[in-house]
């Protein structure tokens, strides 16, 4: 997966850590729907910071759109912005690409895509990642088809308009029964608030209810932010149709066993989200739980990695009898970078973000429990950080297993070669990030976890866990084309 580099708005960050690459949130029926849509979007900010945009639609005015780079928090809540999106019905993205031009970041890859049909407009917004997406946009432009932008997205405009279907809602079916991979859609015409999920579910959508309005998003934690009830998730391989209050169902795809994202637990959705009907705190506590089940060690004190590591610390402490302290505190005004992002203060590194709290660190044993390790580089400075302290011994725990193959349905994952479990053992990888211990929870550990007490089913399993398994439930048709050699069966 292509993308870009970092946008000079975006957090120093040294690509050592997994990031979902959208959010998508939109409304019916709710006056100033723009303002809805934005809080929406701020709520799911942590699904991606590069860029956000809207699209409402006003039926005196027609169709407005804007598109921003930055966050939501400074680009959506100025009064003169949201007068330019006038409306009830909007959807709206934010974004952090994986797909798209290795150039400098463009403003025409920010969603929503807007396309102006023979039968009417209709604005997408898409979470996940096209894995034929290089193979469609080739046909597609030897057919003549003109593309805006480098993001695998757009291919869904272009298909829908050489459908010869009547309407948006099923020109968006017979678009959608093309593509392969991973996709959540929402889309929206003059009068209709549609959402979509792949057969598999591999990313998440919910429908929510406040008043009068109809609400589709990403996770349940943007429902709460405007007060919405949480009604159900979009089931994988369903369309709904909102319009004029009613809800209408339909299955454009051919039945197939759910998989979705095991990594939305662990690490992409908010911890206060509901999840395949599962409080994601819940189930990186109990991952905490099994680690310290699975790989139990003499310590002083469990420390999360803030902030996605802090559930499981607490289930790893509860478990261990093991005090749970916040050694390592994070900068929460990282945001913009208030510098020039030079060599020297890129050298520093994770010490922008983090800081130890020497006085709880010194003289002890320390277990530090983690969400993931994908290079190890930010681990190693973890660790330095935690031994200047004045820590005796450094064990890290971490919540998932090794990651060891990337990701190509929505993740922004590094190459195989750079994955550090893709080359060395977990006791290579120890010596590597020079701790006293590594141990990650186990696969069989992540399922029971994830409410699967049997653990994982090798024949049928329950979600998409192809990072730890290299059991792809999608052919990488385009990754093959370039050359991927996929894990043999076993």
């Amino acid at each position: 997966m292509r993308r870009f580099p970092a946008h000079p708005f975006e957090p120093l960050n040294d690509g050592d850590k997994l990031k979902e690459e959208c959010g998508i949130f939109g409304v019916i029926g709710l006056t100033d729907a723009a303002n809805f849509v934005a809080l929406g979007l701020h709520a799911l900010q942590h699904r991606g910071q590069e860029a956000g945009g809207i699209v409402t639609y006003e039926p005196e005015t027609g169709f407005h759109s804007e598109r921003r780079f930055g966050y939501v928090r400074d680009t959506f809540t100025s009064a003169g912005v949201m007068k330019l999106l006038p409306g009830s019905l909007g959807i709206g993205h934010v974004r952090y690409s994986t797909a798209g031009s290795k150039g400098a970041a463009q403003i025409r890859d920010v969603q929503p895509f807007f396309g102006e049909f023979a039968i009417g407009g209709c604005a997408i917004a898409h979470n996940g990642n096209l894995t034929n997406a290089a193979r469609l946009r080739k046909d597609l432009i030897a057919r003549g088809a003109i593309f805006q932008s480098s993001s695998d997205s757009e291919c869904i405009i272009h298909l829908m308009a050489r459908s010869l279907q009547k309407t948006q809602a099923e020109r968006l079916k017979d678009a959608l029964r093309l593509v392969e991979g991973a996709f959540s859609v929402i889309a929206m015409t003059r009068t209709k608030l549609m959402g979509v999920r792949d057969a598999l579910g591999v990313r998440p959508l919910v429908i929510g209810r406040l008043g009068e309005g109809w609400v589709l998003a990403s996770e349940t934690c943007a429902l709460d932010i405007i007060g919405a009830e949480f009604i159900r998730e979009v089931e994988p391989g369903e369309m709904v149709v909102i319009e004029n209050g009613q809800v209408t169902s339909s299955r454009p795809f051919a039945p197939a066993k759910s998989r979705s994202c095991i990594f939305e637990q662990v690490y992409f959705s908010r911890p206060d989200s509901i999840v395949g009907g599962r409080s994601v705190y819940e189930t990186r506590r109990q991952i905490g739980v099994e680690l310290a089940r699975e790989a139990p060690v003499e310590a002083d004190l469990v420390c999360p990695v803030p902030d996605s590591g802090t559930p499981a610390a607490i289930g790893y402490a509860a478990e261990s009898g093991i005090p749970f302290g916040l050694g390592i505190t994070r900068n929460q005004y990282m945001g913009r970078t208030f510098i020039e992002p030079s060599e020297q203060i890129r050298n520093m590194g994770v010490r922008l973000k983090l800081n130890v709290n020497r006085a709880l660190i010194r003289g002890k044993r320390v277990i530090l429990v983690d969400d993931s390790v994908v290079r190890g580089t930010t681990s190693r400075k973890i660790k330095d950080m935690i031994l200047e302290a004045g820590a005796a011994e450094v064990h890290f725990r971490i919540a998932s297993p090794p990651t060891a193959w990337p990701c190509f349905y929505g993740v922004d994952t590094p190459e195989r070669s750079k994955l550090l479990a893709a080359t060395m053992t977990e006791d290579e990888m120890r010596d590597w990030i020079g701790v006293d211990s590594l141990k990650f929870i186990s696969l069989d550990g992540l399922y029971r976890a994830a409410g699967e007490d049997a653990g994982r089913d090798p024949a049928s399993p329950r979600y998409c866990d192809a990072c730890f398994s290299g059991d792809y439930p999608v052919i990488p048709a385009d990754k093959m084309d370039e050359g991927f050699v996929m894990k043999a069966a076993e």
